[in-house]
């Protein structure tokens, strides 16, 4: 008869895993260090999970599985935001009106779930950003690069006016400098040991996305085509001051008589 699975004994693996995964990536875990960390055996750990890659899946799908929950959550949040208050232009961004601070705190909030997330998840994160090279997840994380960009620079349009022709900043550059914010936070989360103020940090943030990138007025043609002003096209200061800037450079020099 075998032996049944004991479920602490899962966890004890689970969590041994996630920092060796962390810390040496996929291809450089190895089994017995796992097993050694929990003071678990081989046996234990085989009859948990076929393969230390098998248990590498486990938690990546774990994690795009609270992904796709936390990122339908945001926008159901938003769809009934903007059902009933509707949606926040440029206008409500430099007035900073009562519907664009409550637009502000809802998306920090949801900036917080997902920090959240990623916090919890941070091991698995950093072996898929700099641990899965040469294994079938190494593309996983820029798979949901790609995903999310797409996703912000909707939502960027949304936000400054979806006829714009020419916005002064590219939804897709939005998001990709979005995006990449993000996945510098989750390497850095990796390196922490005391969890952040997320709160504060999704507060931060969004503001730095939302009042960062308001429209403003363009600069004029001519004031590309003049360009910085040359030294020899200013006004030349008074005889009076040149004489004190030479006297200044040169302090022994005998001063000058006058006529």
């Amino acid at each position: 008869m075998s032996r049944p699975a004991d479920p602490k004994a899962r966890n004890a693996l689970i969590g041994a895993a996630r920092a060796e995964f962390a810390r040496r990536g996929v291809k450089g875990a190895r089994i017995g260090d796992i097993t050694a960390a929990c003071g678990l055996s081989k046996g234990a750990f085989y009859l948990h999970f076929p393969s230390k890659e098998a248990l590498f899946g486990s938690l990546v799908e774990a994690f795009l599985g609270e992904l796709e929950r936390v990122g339908q959550e945001r926008m159901a949040c938003l769809e009934r935001f903007r059902a009933e208050h509707g949606h926040p232009g440029p206008e409500d961004v430099s007035a900073r009106t009562e519907r664009y601070r409550d637009f502000l705190r809802l998306q920090a909030e949801q900036d917080r779930h997902m920090l959240e997330l990623m916090w919890s998840s941070r091991e698995v994160l950093t072996a898929l950003i700099v641990g899965s090279q040469g294994t079938s997840f190494e593309s996983v994380m820029w798979d949901v690069v790609d995903r999310e960009v797409d996703r912000i620079s909707q939502e960027f349009r949304h936000l400054w006016g979806c006829a714009m022709d020419t916005p002064d900043v590219e939804p897709r550059l939005f998001g990709s400098f979005v995006v990449g914010t993000y996945l510098l936070l989750a390497r850095q989360m990796g390196r922490l040991t005391q969890k952040p103020d997320l709160a504060t940090w999704a507060s931060s943030l969004q503001r730095l996305m939302y009042e960062g990138t308001a429209p403003r007025e363009p600069l004029s043609a001519a004031a590309f085509v003049a360009g910085p002003v040359s030294v020899s096209a200013r006004t030349p200061p008074p005889p009076s001051t040149r004489r004190r800037h030479a006297r200044a450079a040169n302090p022994h020099r005998p001063p000058r008589k006058r006529p």
